[in-house]
């Protein structure tokens, strides 16, 4: 994560050097989901076949060589062809991304069977690490020692981890696919959850080219504390989506309330962000950090329960327990959540534009406000159908009849 954040500080001013707009900076930047939402499809799809030991470590491998390659970019003449080469790296960087995090899905899921939600909850502190000291590291180092030793000193850091994942990682086995990619994603109950991580995705994405401006020009605050400002956000996901993992892990059928709730809470905070004009509610520093706080919390309450939930729809609708399935739902979930990295930007950045940070805010909550009332629609359905079905099973008479019969015989 931390070489996926480390852009931010300085690849735009030296994009700009080299003859690169704004609008391409911002497709740069885009084409990185982008590829990472095809690729995770793809690799999803293959990944009993490929090996996810393999998987992984190529992942990182490629992820490595790759950032190397990015800190050489600076050497490579201005104008179309700087470009190019930013478009081609970046592309390969996203595959390579996707390779790793679809596989590493998979191996953690496979290794902890009864403990999926706790173990990414868990992950998700080191996420949040990452997309924290990325943008201050690779600032420093810019800074000190230009602009290649940022990306050279991380893509080492990679390339060195990926002798110790080829020593101590297992060969996993795995039985050749039965089951198809189209018929998972064709689960009503798979396209509701599909949707509640494109919208969390969404919401994230539509901070990164808009809250810092707004920080800067409403609260005059200085480019280092705006990155306080985004920790708030940062720490109470990584800090309590731990704690949620474990909730939905010993208590699975608390999940459709976790999803439900945590929808429409990051619709209500992203309503109070700004906050909407039409609540006539001056916006404050310390108003504005604590509703980001909420954001993470309420992120994490709705994102942790989504993989173990799509598992459980799969062995309810007759898919085999395996690597292979893991391989799907780990390409499916990466998919997702790469789609509204690339969707909610590029509308957040239009509605800011058009409407102003307050009312673009407002209207990108609609996202998780659709998404929560979607999925609480969906679980009443789904308990009103059960309910008839047992029913039907067991009729109010047989049971009577049932009863009256072991009357008789005693």
């Amino acid at each position: 994560m931390i070489c996926y954040s480390i852009l931010g500080p300085f690849f735009p001013s030296e994009a700009e050097k080299k003859g690169a707009s704004n609008t391409i900076v911002g497709l740069i930047f885009g084409c990185f989901a982008l590829f990472n939402f095809l690729a995770s499809l793809i690799l999803g799809n293959y990944l009993s076949q490929i090996g996810a030991k393999f998987m992984f470590v190529a992942g990182m491998f490629v992820s490595g060589c790759v950032t190397i390659l990015f800190g050489m970019l600076d050497k490579v003449p201005s104008g179309p062809m700087f470009i190019s080469f930013c478009f081609l790296v970046r592309a390969m960087d996203a595959i390579s991304f996707a390779a790793a995090i679809t596989a590493s899905f998979s191996i953690l899921a496979n290794a902890f069977p009864t403990n999926i939600a706790t173990v990414l909850g868990s992950l998700e502190i080191f996420t949040g690490l990452g997309l924290v000291l990325g943008p201050p590291l690779g600032g420093f180092l810019y800074q000190s020692f230009g602009y290649e030793v940022p990306f050279i000193t991380l893509g080492c850091i990679v390339l060195a981890l990926v002798l110790v994942n080829v020593c101590i990682l297992p060969k996993y086995d795995s039985a050749p696919r039965k089951e198809s990619f189209r018929k998972l994603i064709l689960l009503p109950k798979v396209i509701i959850l599909c949707l509640t991580i494109f919208s969390l995705s969404a919401c994230l994405g539509f901070l990164d080219p808009t809250m810092s401006l707004f920080i800067l020009k409403k609260f005059k605050l200085s480019a280092g504390y705006v990155g306080l400002v985004f920790l708030g956000l940062a720490l109470s996901y990584s800090l309590s989506s731990p704690l949620l993992g474990l909730l939905s892990d010993k208590l699975p059928y608390i999940r459709k309330w976790l999803l439900i709730f945590g929808g429409l809470m990051t619709a209500v905070c992203f309503f109070m962000l700004g906050p909407a004009p039409v609540l006539h509610i001056e916006s404050q520093l310390w108003m504005f950090v604590l509703v980001l706080v909420l954001v993470g919390f309420s992120l994490g309450m709705s994102a942790i329960p989504v993989f173990p939930e799509i598992l459980q729809c799969a062995y309810e609708n007759g898919f085999e327990e395996g690597l292979s399935l893991l391989g799907l739902v780990s390409g499916l979930f990466n998919a997702m959540w790469s789609l509204g990295a690339f969707v909610g930007p590029i509308l957040g950045g239009f509605l800011n534009e058009e409407l102003g940070f307050e009312w673009a805010a407002a209207i990108q909550g609609g996202w998780p406000l659709f998404s929560g009332l979607a999925t609480g629609i969906f679980y009443i359905i789904e308990a009103t159908r059960k309910s008839s079905s047992s029913s039907l099973q067991n009729p109010p008479g047989d049971n009577e009849e049932r009863t009256r019969l072991m009357g008789n015989e005693t």
